[in-house]
């Protein structure tokens, strides 16, 4: 039975077995629980997706689907009734990210460690730029994502989590409270991250592509300026414009942390090949032009290595364990 290839009429069969037997008895029927992301609507009506394409096969094929044979989500029914032509309903937001989260505690920081009313200006501000931040596709947001309601809750999960808070603290994840932490310890570099980001999602960041690196890496700051970062890296102009001044003032193309040399291990096919890093930290790296000197020439391996685990070394750092663990003859463990 070929799976999520189903036609309009059988879930229009499915929805009308699901209305006469009632949601309660459909779902336990079929052994589907209720669902918790998406909503299939039809007719005014909500239905419970997962439960109405998996039974739809037993229209289609003779079978339905049981419910851990497949997901939910845009790659499992809700893609699969979005394609035979029905309407799906986002019912649960995404996680707050670690930009999000930024930004909010930044906002609790400045107002005392306080949470905030949905109806304070500075709430229904954030909101709407949280609403327009690339950080969440516009497939998974609810009606709801970010409206001022929620803002105003995250602020108070992120008030009410602060070690000196004696009341009793409402409803907060793990991440919440790794950035409160780093509010506590680093509050002037996370202030300055926030400013940033705020100032980027009215400039460049709002339309910066997504980059499929980005979980590969680990940056306090967060994923937007992490992908500002990675974009100006890969931009090939910069990077022969560095290329040019460092071959013009009588330097070498070799990696500023290994020594490695292109051309010498792959002969023509490596001659002027060289990648660039950024080495500005990302909470001090704005808009503005990107200077020459803020650049290093690295090779491939040594860059990702860079920017594998946070904090992230400098070439000069990044060197320095090298020759370090060369010395010892024993693997790093940084």
């Amino acid at each position: 039975m070929p799976k999520g290839v189903i036609s309009r009429e059988s879930v229009l069969k499915t929805i009308i077995e699901y209305d006469e037997l009632g949601r309660d008895q459909f779902l336990a029927t079929y052994g589907y629980g209720p669902a918790r992301s998406y909503l299939l609507v039809h007719d005014g009506k909500e239905y419970d997706s997962k439960a109405i394409a998996g039974v739809a096969h037993r229209y289609e094929y003779g079978a339905p689907l049981t419910a851990d044979e497949f997901s939910g989500g845009r790659e499992g029914a809700a893609g699969w009734l979005e394609k035979s032509g029905f309407r799906i309903k986002v019912v649960r937001n995404p996680d707050w990210a670690w930009d999000e989260l930024l930004l909010a505690c930044d906002l609790v920081v400045k107002h005392g460690w306080r949470g905030l009313d949905s109806t304070n200006p500075a709430v229904s501000d954030l909101s709407a730029l949280l609403q327009t931040a690339p950080i969440h596709p516009s497939e998974i947001r609810g009606e709801t994502f970010r409206n001022s309601n929620g803002v105003a809750r995250k602020t108070f999960d992120l008030a009410t989590h602060h070690p000196d808070y004696t009341g009793r603290p409402t409803k907060g994840g793990a991440l919440d409270l790794q950035v409160i932490k780093a509010f506590i310890e680093r509050p002037a570099e996370m202030a300055q991250t926030a400013d940033l980001i705020r100032k980027g999602l009215q400039g460049d960041l709002a339309s910066l592509p997504p980059d499929g690196d980005e979980d590969e890496f680990s940056a306090p700051e967060g994923r937007l300026l992490l992908r500002r970062h990675l974009a100006r890296e890969r931009s090939h102009e910069l990077r022969r414009r560095k290329i040019e001044s460092v071959l013009k003032g009588g330097g070498q193309l070799v990696c500023e942390a290994c020594g490695f040399d292109f051309a010498s291990r792959y002969g023509q096919r490596g001659e002027g090949y060289i990648e660039v890093h950024h080495v500005v930290p990302l909470h001090q790296a704005g808009e503005g032009r990107t200077k020459l000197s803020d650049l290093a020439l690295i090779c491939s391996n040594c860059h990702r290595m860079i920017h594998r685990k946070a904090p992230w070394p400098t070439p000069t750092e990044l060197r320095d364990l090298i020759q370090a663990t060369l010395a010892s003859g024993q693997p790093s463990q940084s």
